[in-house]
């Protein structure tokens, strides 16, 4: 069967730019502004729907499970993108949010082609993360019918998955899949079909809010400083002791202190300057409160 693209809004033409190729730079520049302020307003639109995706995630977490993104192009590399920089920012195991691409590591770099069109191979590299039911799946897809993310989608509530849809179509194949469905409607795109465009940021700002959120809603961030963050840099050190300081209304002679003493773990160190305790009291007092520092204090 014939794939017909005319009833995809990502894949119509946008009258805005019909004759970009003729405008000047700051005119050209200026259409795709617009269009770019139009990516927050259609998110705004789908925020109780990404609530309850986030609060979803969190219950993910809290039992152990993973958070697992799958797509192809560029959604598969804004899931991954997304996967790569948690560890990092909320010191959370590299396996807890997990990407995967159709056609493997080589698409992350550069097109395979046909591999988004293989609903089976969706299934099989979940299978090769041993998925299970304490696990969440979201699959991204620009348009919502992507076959590589639908097999992927399929398997996940085959094996007693939660799982979210996240596209930019109305009533997608995807969609009808999904306990939580997104669809940020952000419009055709200024180069038609280009859904690395809008399409894309709207996915960004989205995964950003699902890993952001449901970390917050796991202790990771206390107050609006991420308290878990992985010093593996002079900088990320510089930043452990300004959050430590910001956290506490502490020295930098204090911070320095508490950070050298926790063994750089920031956490540690700002329960330790707040309530007194010393290392091995503080690390017990965060584990017994499942890593909330308000909870500590």
């Amino acid at each position: 069967m014939t794939l017909s693209l005319q009833t995809f809004i990502t894949e119509s033409r946008n009258l805005a730019s019909e004759n970009i190729d003729m405008l000047s730079t700051i005119d050209m520049l200026t259409i795709i502004n617009n269009e770019d302020k139009k990516v927050a307003q259609a998110i705004e639109q789908i925020l109780p729907a990404i609530a309850d995706a986030v609060d979803l995630i969190q219950t993910t977490f809290n039992r152990g499970g993973r958070l697992i993104y799958c797509g192809a192009g560029t959604s598969g590399r804004l899931g991954i993108l997304d996967a790569s920089e948690c560890p990092p920012t909320f010191g959370s195991p590299a396996e807890q949010v997990v990407g995967i691409i159709a056609g493997g590591k080589t698409a992350i770099l550069k097109a395979v082609e046909n591999a988004e069109d293989n609903k089976q191979a969706g299934q099989d590299d979940l299978q090769a993360l041993q998925l299970t039911d304490k696990d969440i799946v979201v699959g991204i897809a620009a348009s919502g019918r992507t076959p590589y993310v639908i097999g992927a989608m399929a398997y996940a509530k085959q094996v007693g998955c939660k799982v979210i849809s996240l596209c930019c179509n109305n009533n997608s194949e995807m969609s009808d899949i999904a306990d939580v469905a997104l669809e940020a409607i952000v419009g055709p795109e200024v180069v038609t079909g280009s859904s690395r465009l809008k399409a894309g940021s709207a996915q960004k700002m989205i995964l950003n809010m699902l890993t952001t959120g449901a970390m917050i809603k796991t202790g990771k961030v206390f107050g609006n400083l991420m308290v878990d963050v992985q010093a593996t840099n002079a900088k990320l050190i510089e930043r452990q002791k300004k959050i430590i300081m910001e956290a506490t209304d502490c020295t930098r002679e204090v911070a320095e202190a508490a950070l050298t003493t926790s063994g750089n773990h920031c956490k540690t160190a700002i329960v330790m300057v707040l309530t007194g305790l010393d290392v091995q009291q503080a690390k017990q007092m965060l584990a017994s409160k499942k890593g909330f520092i308000r909870d500590c204090i």
